[in-house]
Order: C-alpha cells, then structure tokens, then sequence
C-alpha cells in the first residue's frame, strides 16, 4: 500500500464506518489530494503519535480531535480491558458480550458527541465505503436541534403509537428510508447523507423500531401496565399528542419544606422538599416534570406537574445564605458546619429555631422527620426581671419555649451539665440553645443557688451584660446604673492636705476609688507604669482620713508591695501626703505587736513578711488592705495568696500595671481577693474560662469575661492618656541596699573617711584629690552591686533588684527602653541577666564599632526593646525615638550629661510621652550628689563639663558631705 506523502498536497477527512462489534465510530485518515486537487485513493489511519509529520496540514481544533478519537480506537479499548498484548479477533471472539457493550458504548458515544460538536463548526465529515476507503461521501450535520413528538391514538380495540421528527420546522419523512442511529444517548440519526441531533436527551432506541415500521400497537388487554410503565415517564420527558385519553398540566405555587432528621450522637441533617399542591420533589432530583396517572371510569388522564428550578434553586440558596453546607457533592442535605457547633446531633435543631422566624417569612414550612423524640421548633426567649435588694440581685426570669412559660430556674441543672434536651409539659423536647450555655451558665455558677436566683451585688456586670442583651428588663438605683461608666461617676472633693495637682485621668481615678467604698467593692487600677498609680492611691488614702476626722474616728491601712518598692512609697508620701502617719513594718528586728498599729494612718510592708507574719497581722482589722504590683499573688496555691486572703478589712484595692502576665488565670487569684466569689471556684473558672478564651479561642467567653470583671477593673494606657501628660515625666526611685552590700558600703566609707578628714585638717588635702576621687568612685559603684569592685561578692545589690522589677514591668506593657549607665561593668551586669532571661538587647559603648547599624536596627526592630547604653559612648549624636522609657542607672556629677542621655529619645521626631526613672540607692553617696546637682545646677550648665572641673568646684563643706 502507498503511503501518504506529507511534502505534497494532502488533506484530512473524519470518516463515519461502522464496527463489526463496537457499532459506529469517527476515525481520522490523511488522504493524499491528485493534482486536480480531489481525493486520490492513497491515505492513512492517523494518531495523536504520527500526526507529527502532517501538523502543517493540521489546524489545533483538528489536533484535539485525533487525540479524543485515539481513545475511541480498539486496540485502545482493548488494552483497558486486557492488559496482556492480544489480538483484536482473538479478544472480540473470546472476550466480547452485550455486558461488554453496554459498558464500553456509552463511552465511546460521549466522545463522538464531543467530536461532532467540534465538526458542526470546523472540519468535514465523510462516509467510508465498503473497502474502507475514507471519502465516500460527504455528510452533512443539522445545525439546529431536531423536535420528535410522540403520537398515541388510543380506540375500544387498541392504541397505537408513533414518532413523527420536525426539523427547521418542517416534518422530516425518515421511516423506510435506511436511516441508521448512529448513537443512541445523545442521539444522533444518519438520514440521506444527514446526521440529526435532538433536543431534551431523546434516546436513539426510542426511534430505532421505527426506522422500518410506520407503527406500535398496544392490545387493549396490556395498556394499564403500558400506559403507568411506559407512557408516564414518556409524558414526563417529552412532547406527546394523544387522542382517546387526557393529558392535563397542572401549575401550583410552590411550597419549600424544611425536613430535619435528627441523628442521636451523629450528625443531624435538614432536607429540602418542594411541595407543589399535592406532589412532593427533593431538592436535586433531575426531573423537571413530574407525571401522575389515575383512571376515570375508561379514561386515563396523565396529570403533568411543573416544576420551577429556578425558584428551588433560589430556595435552596438562600439556606445556603444563613450558614448551612451541603453534605456532600451528590446529596442535597445539608447540616451545619462543624465548626459552628459542638454537638451535630442538635446543631440543626437550634438552628431551624433560631432562624424560624426567618424561614417562616420566606415561606418555608418545618417537618420533623419520623423518630420517637418529638422535637419542638419555635422560637426561643427569655424575660428577665430583676430587682436591686441591699446585697442581693433578685432574678425572676420565665423561658419561652414557643408557646411553653417555663420557670428559668427549673433549667439550672441542664444549663449547668450541659444537657440540651428539656422535657416540655405537652410531651415534646425543646432544644436549650448552644449559646444558652455561654451566656447563662456564669449566671447560675455564681448565684446563690439556696433561695432562688440571687447575685451578689458585685456581679453588676453580669446583670449589665442581661441588660445590653435588651432581654431583661431591670430596676436599678441611679447610683448602680453609674457603674456602667466610669465617666459619670459622681466628683469626689480633692483632701485639703493633698500636696500637688491630680491629672484629669488620675482624679477619675480617685473619684472611682470613692464610688468603690461606697458600694463596698473591691476595685483594680491596671494603669500603665509611670501614669501615677502610687499618688491616686496616697489622694484616697488621705481624703479617708480626713473623713475619719471629721466623724471623730480613726483607722489604719494596709499597704503589701514587694521590698524594692518600699522606699518609693514612703517618699512619694511625704511628698504629696505629708500629714498621714505611715510606720513600715520591715526589717530583721521589726516589733510585731500590732496594736501600735493603731497609731498610724498607714502601715506598708511586704509580701514577704505577709507571709511570715500573717498570724498576728491577721488579728488587725484595716480600713482599707492594698496590693501593689498585685500580680504577686497571681499563683493561688502560693503562701502570699493565702496569706492576703487570712488579712481582714472593709475595704479592698489592687494596683498592678500587669494584672494578667500569663494567663487568664492570674485573674481569679487577684479578683478574688478583691471581691471573694465574683469569679467563681477555681476550678469552675478554670474550666469556663481560661480553657475557654486560651485553649479554644472563645470570643464570646472573652466578652463574658470582660462584662464581670470590667465594673472592678480600671485601666488607662500611656497612649490613651497621652494628651494630659507633659512630654516627659521623670521620677527618682529610690532602692534601700541590701543588708550584706549596705555592710560593705559602710565598711568602706568609713576607711575613706578616716583617711579624708585628717587630710583636710593637716593640710595635705590638695595632694589627695586623686584618692578622693577614686574612693568616691568605689562608694559609687558599690551603691550600684558590689559585684563590680568585687567579683568573689554573692549576695544581692537593692538596686539591681529594683530595676529588673520595673523594667519587667516596662516590658510588659510593650515598651522600648534605654538604660543608660556610666560604668561599662554596671552594664555588663543587666547584659547577663538579659541574656539568661532570653530578653533580646542592644549594646552600645566606646569599643562599639558599627554604631550605626546598630541604633537603625534598635529603631526598626519591634522585638528589640532594650538598649544598654553607656552615658560617655552614647551621650551625643543618636537618634532613638522608639524608646518612650529611659532608666537612668547611676546619677552623674554633672546634671547636664543627663540631661544630654535623656534628649536621646526626647527628641524631634518622638510621637510618644517620655519617662524618666533615676535610680537611686537611699543612704548613699547617690542620694548626696543628688543634692549637690540641685545645687550646683546654675554651675553646670555654665562652662565647667567634665567631670575634674566639676569636682574641683566642690568646696570643703560639700565633700564632707558627701562622706557623711
């Protein structure tokens, strides 16, 4: 045989032939075209892996479809079927069955399908003749779909039955004629070099008896079962014309039905039915028309019902809409996505009730589906009614379970153990909603559950949250609506012997205190560090005792703090409190009578002697017990815990700019110290709320959470009170020295001092500058931690205490810090602490090379919150505007290198309010110079800067004080 010559001329031709076993099928041939430019009798079959060498006779469309036709192919289909090389004859005669048949045809017709929609618009189909050639004859295909309509002429004797075929209009004369169905779904008929597709999915073989045959007839004696069998379904799908019995279609106004299968311990799921007068469809059942027979006397009539897919698809959208999913690709159900929902079985049940009224106005009407619990589906509410007593909330609240009142109190139990299921009156089961749980269980875990439902007048929150639900209607003192806001809290007048001016926010803050006393509740101020929690405190505390006074009664306070900040607080009081008495119950040899207590306005000590003191201090009953840094207490299986909660007094406060560190947790032990029961057990917090808000990320526990404790819990941060403070704050804290570095330091003062004195009364004193200089210097350091004249020196410094305390406290609230000090070695101390906390820092000082790079990455690097700096490296010429602390270590002799430290962050460009801490150690050297900067300030900031000329300006008077 001649093969195809690709150089010249050729052309490809799709060719119709028929299989001797798989029917009818496409195959694609290049024949070679004669110099007429007509089909010669040279050709070949061709692939997708030899069409290769004709692809400049070969468009796109035409590769695509050799590549659907390969698989279309025998050899191809018997290797899917027979995995062992085999041939053709052998397999067709061993292997080949009409089970074979209807498996593979409909497969092969898909493809023929998707290749004649290709060829109605490019490419040409031809006929095969006997010998295989490929262009016998043209064919062409219909443009347009064909109609068939389906006659029935029914008499006393027999029906018979027809199709007659419209195309373009016009009937179409096909029995008789040697037309052949050349695919049977869809259907495709060969008539007169024609091929004819049809529209509605007519299948081939209802048209195959009648290729050869004008007509079908039905005996009498057999047309009930043809007629329910074969016609109905025919009536439902296609056009019929029928003489001697009825077809009537019917249009009905649709009705959606919701039908919910309830699933014990799995997953509940609604159906969507579609009701149209008396005829029922599921969503996603394919037919469009449904058809119902029924006889009258001797007629038949077929009654058609139509259905609107468009408006079931709307229907079924909108469900969609409101939260539901489909449950799988094939089914229509449709259930709740799991995440919305813990428990399946009755996520849909509460749903179809929380959407009912919804559902009902678009129409839909709800069935259960049968089963033996009999559920209800109405919409649920609750009424609340609450009364203010003296110590008490009253809680009168009745449920609506539809049409049910039921008492709200008869649900503790089931609210409590989270049982979903309540037995109604009339036999039925009402749902308690999921969210019922969430919001209603803190109600009955914190009531007094022995008459009633009552709250302690502290759950105010509790009741607000009631109230903003808009589904309680609630009586309340004016006093008591206050608490809501704390800006309409009623102005409490400032005491007369407050030294200094409260800002706006700070006497908020001291009003706030007054509201707390007068409801006897105990209260949190959560301001941010540096924003004057210490001076609110100290404004209260003295308006008490003037109120004491003018009632001719006294009353001592307890104030608990840890040891470094004992000393800040007695100095922060004789500043701006001057007439309260304060006695600091610390120290190895402290008098542990309590009843001189009484003496004084105010005692302070630390949670350390709590603890080992709590038997006697117990026995004192204070007017008001306050925690500072209350985060303390936070471990409620700790002895300090315990130990404030044995003290006794009417009134409670907490100070902490951290109150939660952790977890959510550190909250209970700190509210219930304040207000014993507002939380709850620990354990049942634990389980409600810190798994709740930490584990499962509940926002709506959160908000439960924040609705009980926001009465009780007052908190300001730097950012929202930036407009009252100055541009820069500075505050000295001073830290008392251990015991061991306070022995150290005397120790080696007095050997100076000695050693000083007789030098100025013999009069070698100009000659002992230098020594002067240098044990000043080693006082200095000492003041800071012995460790750095000294590295064999184990113990404690009181300062490096106090400054990891507050810059703990720093970090916390997310600020950036500079710690400026003048000894590298001083640094060199809180670099290792940093490092061992794992505290990522900067490091700055006169050895640092790339000082540059190192302030950009400060300045860009939101993780980077330290910077250790030394004052001589880093005085001048940085720019470090992201630091809103700066913590100076040690002060310097002369005030204006400070100065210069500060003005590294308070400086153009600096958005944030600048605080300043001095650290200073009490009864030292520090505390001296401090004295002399004031002094000297008029000096310094003339022309003397380095530190020789400085302290050659030091008269005699001034260096004896230095080491007295």
């Amino acid at each position: 045989m001649l093969r195809v010559d690709s150089a010249k001329p050729c052309k490809i031709v799709y060719s119709l032939c028929k299989h001797a076993y798989l029917g009818y099928l496409i195959e694609p041939h290049i024949v070679q075209l004669n110099p007429q430019g007509d089909f010669s009798l040279t050709y070949q079959r061709i692939f997708s892996h030899t069409a290769k060498e004709f692809t400049k006779h070969l468009t796109e469309t035409d590769l695509k479809l050799i590549k659907i036709l390969d698989e279309t192919e025998q050899d191809f289909i018997i290797k899917k079927f027979h995995k062992k090389a085999i041939r053709p004859v052998e397999f067709f005669s061993k292997f080949f069955n009409d089970k074979f048949y209807d498996n593979v045809r409909p497969k092969i017709e898909k493809k023929l399908s998707e290749v004649l929609e290709m060829l109605k618009t490019e490419g040409s189909l031809y006929l095969m003749d006997k010998d295989g050639w490929p262009a016998e004859r043209k064919i062409d295909i219909a443009t347009e779909p064909s109609t068939v309509l389906f006659h029935f002429r029914r008499n006393e004797i027999e029906t018979r039955y027809f199709p007659t075929i419209k195309y373009q209009g016009l009937r179409i004369d096909f029995m008789f004629k040697d037309a052949q169905v050349i695919s049977n779904q869809p259907s495709w008929l060969l008539l007169n070099d024609m091929l004819y597709f049809f529209e509605q999915d007519i299948e081939g073989k209802k048209l195959l008896p009648f290729l050869n045959k004008r007509y079908i007839t039905i005996p009498k004696a057999t047309e009930d079962a043809y007629f329910g069998k074969f016609v109905a379904p025919l009536i439902e799908k296609y056009h019929v014309y029928a003489e001697g019995f009825d077809i009537r279609t019917e249009k009905h106004e649709p009705i959606p039905v919701i039908k919910v299968i309830y699933v014990d311990a799995g997953i509940s799921q609604l159906q969507l039915n579609f009701k149209y007068g008396e005829h029922a469809f599921a969503m996603g059942s394919e037919k469009k028309v449904t058809v119902h027979l029924h006889k009258e006397q001797d007629n038949y009539v077929f009654t058609r019902v139509k259905r609107d897919a468009v408006w079931e698809k709307q229907k079924f959208n909108y469900l969609l809409s409101l939260g539901l999913k489909k449950t799988s690709t094939l089914y229509h159900h449709l259930e709740i996505p799991a995440e919305m929902e813990e428990d399946q079985s009755y996520a849909i049940i509460n749903w179809v009730n929380e959407h009912l009224e919804q559902l009902q106005a678009e129409g839909f009407e709800i069935e259960q589906h049968r089963g033996t619990k009999r559920f209800l589906f109405a919409v649920n509410k609750i009424s609340f009614d609450i009364k203010e007593d003296n110590d008490w909330f009253d809680i009168n609240a009745i449920v609506y379970f539809g049409e049910h009142p039921i008492p709200f109190i008869s649900l503790k139990n089931h609210i409590l153990h989270k049982k979903r299921e309540f037995l109604l009156p009339d036999g039925s089961i009402a749902i308690i909603p999921d969210k019922w749980f969430t919001q209603y269980g803190s109600l009955f875990s914190l009531s007094d559950g022995s008459k009633g439902l009552k709250l302690k007048k502290h759950h105010i929150g509790l009741i607000n949250e009631l109230a903003e639900d808009g589904i309680a209607n609630i009586t309340l003192s004016r006093k008591l609506q206050r608490l809501n806001d704390f800006e309409n809290i009623a102005d409490t007048e400032m005491p007369l012997n407050f030294k200094g001016d409260l800002r706006l926010y700070q006497k908020a803050g001291y009003n706030w205190f007054s509201f707390l006393r007068e409801y006897n509740f105990g209260g949190c101020l959560a301001d941010d560090m540096g924003l004057g929690k210490t001076i609110q405190t100290l404004a209260m505390l003295q308006k008490l005792k003037e109120e004491d006074l003018e009632q001719s009664k006294h009353s001592t306070s307890l104030i608990v703090m840890p040891t470094s900040l004992i000393y800040n607080w007695l100095n922060e009081a004789k500043k701006f409190t001057p007439k309260l008495k304060i006695h600091a119950h610390t120290g190895t040899s402290r008098n542990k009578d309590v009843a001189r207590f009484s003496d004084f306005d105010i005692v302070i000590t630390t949670y350390g002697i709590t603890r080992v003191d709590i038997e006697v201090l117990k026995d004192f009953y204070f007017s008001y017990i306050i925690l500072d840094e209350s985060q303390n207490i936070k471990n409620p299986s700790s002895k300090s815990f315990k130990a404030v909660r044995a003290l006794k007094s009417r009134h409670r406060l907490i100070l902490s700019g951290t109150p939660v560190e952790n977890s959510v947790s550190d909250l209970w032990t700190q509210l219930t110290f304040l207000n014993p029961g507002l939380l709850g057990t620990q354990a049942f917090f634990n389980e409600e709320y810190v798994q709740g808000i930490e584990k499962k990320k509940d926002e709506e526990k959160a908000r439960k959470l924040q609705a009980i404790i926001k009465p009780f819990v007052l908190r300001r941060t730097k950012e929202q009170v930036a407009s009252e403070l100055p541009p820069k704050t500075e505050q000295v804290f001073y830290c008392n020295m251990s015991e061991d570095q306070a022995a150290y330091y005397e120790k080696t003062k007095s050997a100076y001092r000695n050693d000083l004195l007789n030098s100025m009364d013999d009069g070698t004193y100009a000659k002992k500058q230098v020594q002067l200089l240098q044990g000043l210097t080693a006082l200095r350091q000492l003041a800071n931690h012995p460790v750095m004249i000294d590295e064999t020196y184990t113990s404690d410094s009181g300062k490096f205490e106090n400054v990891v305390h507050t810059l703990d406290n720093v970090l916390k609230g997310g600020h950036k810090v500079l710690i400026f000090s003048q000894f590298v070695k001083h640094l060199n101390i809180f670099r290792q602490y940093l490092e061992e906390e794992n505290i990522s820092f900067a490091y700055l000082d006169g050895a640092t090379k790339n000082r540059g790079e190192i302030v950009a990455d400060f300045q860009k690097n939101t993780a980077l919150k330290v910077f250790l700096i030394s004052i001589k490296a880093g005085g001048v010429g940085l720019n470090l505007t992201e630091a809103d602390y700066v913590f100076i270590l040690d002060p310097w002799w002369n005030p204006a290198v400070e100065q210069q430290a500060i003005d590294r962050t308070h400086r153009i460009g600096q958005d944030k309010k600048v605080f300043i801490y001095k650290f200073i150690a009490k009864d030292t050297v520090e505390e001296k110079i401090l004295a002399l900067q004031n002094r000297k300030k008029r000096l310094a900031s003339s022309l003397i800067t380095t530190e020789e000329s400085f302290f050659k300006s030091l008269s005699k008077e001034d260096i004896s004080e230095l080491l007295n």
